[in-house]
């Protein structure tokens, strides 16, 4: 009985441990497809990110923001930039999608990036849809056709069933939710208020941070812009703290320790650091889409950090908008720029820190292989 006992347990641990390894290699083969996505769409986002830094930049700020209305060259360059912009959903989506599934995924991932946009799902739909997308091509190549359809099938079966899999997806599946969890997160901050100062400011720092321009950051935004109306210009001020802080932390990071960051990751961490001074949020995403469990925690402890200072410095922003960029428009400007210090050391070390830590584990995983 005993040997009996010992063999079982024996087969149970090996079973266990292949389990572990398949796990491990699923987890890598995943960091590998949204690196692939990553590394096709850095260049939209340095180039549209430093066009619109470089408009944003030198335009006359007035309380409602940018004017372009007497600038035609910057709003030329603004447009151009934006069009780029654009396009970092739909092409980070597509690379995904065809890390996993080839060029047959490339039609589906682009579509399903471009409706992640359109539905505002922003960045986390995009890695879904570019996901999905490409899993959703596979299953398809799988399927049993003729011999003579084979030859059409990457170039018109898949793409259209793909498409219309990823298509309907995305509007009737994932677009609903996402509307009313918009609404509901507007309708709860409102409810809040202003009765618990550091609470809020936790919570508008957390949710800008999390998804970098997506629809949860969106919300955040569109209650602090809303407060400017209503004459509260504090929500503003620690919205717009916690706003730079995910590039900016992000882009330093990438400066202060080099050997932590592959080249790729350094060319965005330029772009970045220009995106975070004129208050891009979105200048963090090619880090969160490599390795979004380890920055993603780190971007919105940094936020958290710039905004509570902010909030209970003072620091109220007229403009709906944020980064260094506004601080002509900030009451407590001292207070601001701490706070977007702040959140920044915050997110820098953090970052830098889970990063080493990961490097050293590296070797002894490799022995026990």
């Amino acid at each position: 009985m005993r040997l009996f006992a010992s063999r079982s347990q024996l087969h149970f641990k090996e079973r266990r441990s292949m389990s572990n390894e398949g796990i491990v290699e699923n987890l890598k083969k995943l960091r590998q497809y949204l690196l692939t996505g990553v590394s096709h769409a850095i260049p939209f986002v340095a180039c549209g990110g430093i066009m619109i830094a470089f408009a944003i930049a030198f335009a006359p700020m007035t309380s409602s923001g940018p004017d372009f209305s007497h600038s035609p060259k910057l709003k030329l360059i603004l447009d151009i930039g934006s069009a780029a912009f654009a396009l970092l959903l739909p092409i980070l989506a597509g690379y995904i999608s065809y890390a996993i599934a080839n060029r047959p995924g490339l039609v589906a991932g682009f579509v399903g990036g471009y409706l992640a946009s359109e539905v505002k799902a922003g960045f986390l739909g995009a890695l879904v849809a570019g996901l999905i997308a490409g899993y959703s091509v596979n299953l398809i190549k799988k399927l049993p056709v003729p011999k003579y359809i084979k030859p059409i099938m990457p170039i018109l079966i898949i793409p259209i069933l793909s498409s219309l899999v990823i298509g309907v997806l995305m509007l009737k599946v994932l677009g609903i939710p996402i509307a009313n969890l918009m609404t509901f997160l507007a309708e709860w901050l409102k409810q809040m208020g202003t009765g618990n100062a550091v609470l809020l400011a936790m919570i508008l720092g957390a949710m800008i941070a999390f998804d970098m321009g997506g629809p949860i950051n969106k919300a955040a935004f569109f209650f602090g812009a809303a407060m400017i109306k209503e004459g509260n210009y504090a929500v503003m001020g620690a919205c717009a703290a916690a706003i730079c802080t995910p590039p900016l932390g992000l882009g330093l990071a990438t400066l202060i320790n080099k050997p932590l960051w592959s080249e790729e990751e350094h060319e965005a961490g330029v772009a970045s650091l220009a995106m975070g001074l004129i208050g891009i949020t979105e200048g963090a995403i090619p880090f969160a889409a490599s390795d979004p469990f380890r920055v993603i925690p780190c971007i919105m402890c940094g936020s958290m950090v710039a905004s509570v200072i902010a909030m209970l410095g003072g620091a109220g922003d007229h403009a709906p908008h944020g980064g260094p960029i506004v601080i002509p428009v900030v009451d407590h400007r001292l207070a601001y720029v701490v706070a977007i210090i702040a959140g920044t050391l915050v997110t820098t070390l953090l970052i830098n820190t889970l990063k080493t830590l990961a490097n050293r584990k590296k070797p002894s995983v490799d022995i026990e292989a």
